[in-house]
């Protein structure tokens, strides 16, 4: 196996409120139309899709029974270019209906960062990392 995240998947509630949530709340570009039934975001890296929760347990098992709540284990990050972008991030996603968990503050291992939940309670870390780098095509580069 090839070492490479392609789509990310998120199983949501509302498809059409998640749409407008990532596609103009946050401004991720997508090709979506109104009665699709996936959503597919293009992003500096792996494409962020967007499929109904109860179809995607279908999908997985027909035995999975769907439920979301609480922490899962699992974060999304998006990191920026300087510390400063950190709470106009978050400040964008708590305008788009996200919820603010953690203000943007110093952290412990020297950087800056907050997190936001999607409507579907989905957790960001919106963080900046003195030691990250950017691609011409904005994805990330960590030196080894």
């Amino acid at each position: 196996m090839e070492p490479r995240i392609s789509i990310i998947t998120l199983g949501v509630v509302d498809l059409v409120r998640s749409v407008r949530f990532y596609r103009d709340g946050l401004g991720f570009p997508t090709s979506f139309k109104d009665g699709e039934p996936i959503a597919f975001f293009s992003t500096g890296g792996a494409r962020l899709a967007l499929y109904p929760l109860d179809k995607l347990a279908e999908d997985i098992s027909p035995a999975l029974q769907p439920a979301k709540s609480g922490f899962s284990g699992i974060t999304l990050a998006h990191n920026t270019r300087t510390k400063e972008q950190v709470a106009a991030v978050l400040a964008r996603a708590e305008a788009a209906g996200g919820t603010i968990v953690k203000h943007a503050r110093d952290v412990f291992w020297g950087g800056h960062s907050g997190y936001f939940a999607d409507p579907d309670g989905y957790f960001w870390e919106v963080a900046w990392a003195p030691m990250f780098r950017f691609a011409l095509d904005g994805s990330l580069l960590i030196d080894p």
